[in-house]
């Protein structure tokens, strides 16, 4: 089929479930320009040299034909994962002093035992079940306690973040649908109200702070302050980033180990080497296909191809984990892989922010899970997917085991 069509095949649904034969269509291709004026990029070299080239804008409003359904109505302003230096440096600097190194530097690690709780007391509601959904049951709910406790907001109110998050997701779906101004409404609208909801609750920090990201986020820092509306867009993409994509990686791994008993059976062995299992999960399946926000801000030349100032680009980060030219025999999991420098989180100035605690949740989830899970099974291979072809993952996952043992991690 016609290169100029691989986009549109790619976000097509009915290839969700395995997009890895259209991926190596793209590589074979080399950089392509799609027939509505975007240009792809599939090979792992150069979307690493493109992730660090300052010359790449992530701000869609920096397009020739700005994407409206991106930057009008939004009710918030753009978060720093959507803007460039110095704004976006300055946002995320002033976002990492409460979250991480070198301003503190305990915070993920310190993590590491109420994870643990989290995750035995979701397994502990598997008793008396023989089939679970690792969706619902397991890879959702961890992630979204675990960032409403960083952030410090209410549990009891996670039921309504699941329908703002699943709005706000829907809304970065670069795939058409029936009404093209549906979903980033629907988006923007989501994102305003919990902006809002996040905004009252950093309010009631400034009085009465705790040691919650919130508190920090609107307390005083000698690096600048985060004014109102930077606090409720800053806290709503931590909350959106901090459990979507972590479900997927979960999720994924989950799916990923079933369809390899050899490879499961030895991390059970072996839960030391889950480290190294997790980061090939972000090589094999990531939770994030693509990037389809780029821009460039002058022409540029890429595999021998001229991209133009203005026109959409879209980085396609799983096409590049399964590069040939880069990982050997990059279709084969293998947990044990060196060499692991994936794209599964990106690269350069907008590497992802939370990628620590994704890798710890992952880590203790996986490897409590599958000592858990006696004879583990698939329902239905593949499982259905997920509308989003960005945020790749199961909607529902559901496994079949003899029992959940009572034998703990070993």
């Amino acid at each position: 089929m016609a290169a100029d069509t691989l986009f549109h095949r790619i976000t097509d649904y009915a290839h969700r479930a395995d997009p890895y034969p259209l991926y190596a269509e793209l590589r074979e291709a080399g950089v392509v320009r799609q027939d509505d004026g975007s240009y792809l990029v599939g090979t792992y070299h150069e979307i690493e040299a493109l992730l660090h080239d300052p010359r790449i804008s992530s701000d869609r409003r920096k397009r020739a034909v700005p994407d409206e359904t991106a930057v009008a109505g939004e009710g918030l302003s753009p978060a720093f994962i959507g803007l460039d230096d110095p704004e976006h440096h300055r946002l995320r600097s002033l976002a990492m002093r409460s979250f991480g190194p070198p301003h503190t530097p305990d915070r993920i690690a310190g993590m590491h035992d109420e994870i643990t709780r989290i995750v035995k007391d979701l397994i502990g509601n598997f008793a008396g079940k023989e089939r679970i959904d690792v969706v619902d049951d397991f890879a959702y709910p961890l992630p979204v306690t675990v960032i409403c406790r960083l952030l410090g907001v209410p549990l009891e109110d996670e039921p309504q973040f699941r329908q703002w998050s699943d709005a706000i997701v829907a809304g970065i779906d670069p795939t058409p649908g029936e009404d093209p101004e549906e979903r980033p409404r629907a988006a923007a609208e989501a994102r305003k109200t919990m902006g809002l909801y996040l905004g009252d609750l950093a309010d009631k920090r400034r009085s009465h702070p705790s040691d919650d990201m919130l508190s920090a986020f609107a307390g005083d820092s000698p690096d600048g302050q985060l004014t109102p509306l930077e606090i409720m867009t800053t806290s709503v993409l931590l909350l959106i980033a901090g459990h979507e994509t972590t479900v997927n990686l979960i999720t994924n791994g989950i799916l990923t180990l079933l369809r390899h008993p050899d490879q499961l059976a030895r991390l059970r062995g072996e839960p030391a080497l889950m480290p190294r299992a997790v980061e090939e999960l972000l090589r094999y399946e990531p939770p994030v296909q693509m990037l389809p926000q780029r821009t460039p801000l002058a022409d540029i030349e890429v595999a021998g191809v001229t991209i133009p100032q203005g026109a959409p680009l879209i980085l396609m980060l799983a096409s590049g984990n399964r590069d040939p030219r880069r990982f050997h025999e990059p279709d084969r999991f293998d947990p044990t892989r060196g060499d692991n420098r994936h794209l599964g989180f990106g690269s350069g100035i907008h590497s992802c922010f939370g990628a620590p605690l994704a890798r710890l949740e992952a880590q203790i989830a996986l490897n409590e899970l599958i000592q858990h899970l006696d004879d583990p099974r698939l329902v239905e291979d593949p499982p259905p997917y997920r509308r989003s072809p960005v945020l790749r993952g199961p909607r529902h996952l559901l496994v079949e085991y003899r029992r959940a043992a009572a034998r703990g991690s070993r």
